[in-house]
């Protein structure tokens, strides 16, 4: 429902309330369509700059989540940092039972200790490289022997490269697609049928490339846009058996992401951070993933700056290229066309 006034205000409280469906206001409309009820949204003059915000719940509200993860048993990938770690502390503290799928031994043992001594959590750390199946198919046959089943499966791991399409070997291309694309798919298709039997939920990160070109990351952009076109119609093949698929855009986050970056060659570069303005702590993007996984949306895209790249790069690409791709990718416009 809109109000008028000095700001335009857009509140979604009731289930299935429908944005203002101006032309005009089309990309705030979007932005609605796929705000967790209940949250906020502020916009200035133009519609073009989006605050997201969430109403307290009342305490039915409180309670009733408090019970929806409650020993359910939650497959996390690349779980042992940044988002993955901090949904994991969510999870935790709503009840859930916890697989981490991680690299490091250590660090999955660290975890585990964690989340025990914190959160009185049940947990299973595995080591296990998603991009290879086999990997991928023992770990879920443990996590099913130990706990019974899969409710919710959160395809987090990922990697990232920076440098142009000319420059970045067949390798890096390959490893990209190997962990961000082949890893959930893999991890997706062993956890499946539990998921089915208990009606439960599939969870993708993806990411501004996942819906907008980025400069120098022609490998990272392709897996994201991967992940939409499968999950996207995995959903609609699910339709009526419930279970949920969930795409989380959310945007830049204080993560190591960019600090084990690969470059052409495949070596790896720390990257500097990017000048895109405020930057979201994993624990804010792993609260607004809860919120979201309690109402089982559809699409969560959690920052004002990618929902105008969304908009803007679909339907003025032109405005798109001058306006946001340079400062996206981390560039002054006269520098585009240069590297």
């Amino acid at each position: 429902m809109l109000e008028a006034g000095e700001d335009t205000r857009v509140r979604r409280f009731v289930p299935g309330m429908r944005a203002a469906r101006s032309r005009a206001r089309f990309d705030l409309s979007c932005a609605c369509s796929t705000m967790p009820k209940g949250s906020t949204a502020r916009v200035d003059r133009s519609g073009l700059s989006l605050t997201l915000g969430f109403r307290e719940p009342t305490m039915y509200r409180k309670v009733f989540a408090n019970k929806v993860f409650d020993r359910k048993v939650v497959l996390i990938t690349g779980g042992c940092a940044g988002i993955g770690r901090a949904l994991a502390m969510r999870l935790a503290q709503a009840g859930a039972r916890l697989v981490i799928l991680d690299l490091q031994q250590a660090a999955l043992d660290s975890l585990v200790q964690h989340l025990a001594d914190h959160h009185n959590a049940e947990a299973l750390g595995l080591v296990c490289d998603v991009a290879e199946a086999e990997a991928v198919q023992r770990a879920v046959a443990l996590a099913v022997e130990r706990f019974g089943g899969i409710d919710v499966l959160v395809n987090n791991a990922g990697i990232t490269h920076r440098s142009t399409f000319a420059e970045t070997s067949l390798e890096v291309f390959q490893r990209v697609m190997a962990v961000n694309y082949f890893g959930a798919l893999h991890c997706t298709q062993a956890a499946l049928p539990s998921l089915i039997a208990r009606r439960g939920q599939v969870i993708v990160l993806s990411s501004l490339s996942g819906i907008a070109p980025l400069l120098y990351r022609s490998a990272y952009n392709a897996s994201k846009h991967a992940l939409h076109g499968m999950f996207e119609t995995l959903r609609y093949e699910l339709k009526g058996s419930g279970v949920n698929v969930m795409l989380v855009c959310p945007g830049f986050t204080a993560t190591d992401l960019r600090k084990n970056a690969l470059v052409g060659d495949g070596s790896v570069a720390a990257q500097a951070p990017l000048a895109i303005g405020k930057v979201a702590s994993p624990q804010d993007v792993a609260e607004a993933i809860y919120q979201g996984a309690l109402k089982r949306r559809r699409l969560l895209v959690l920052s004002n700056v990618d929902w105008r790249a969304r908009v803007l790069a679909r339907f003025f690409p032109r405005l798109f290229e001058r306006v946001l791709l340079p400062r996206l990718s981390g560039l002054r416009p006269q520098d585009l066309g240069r590297h």
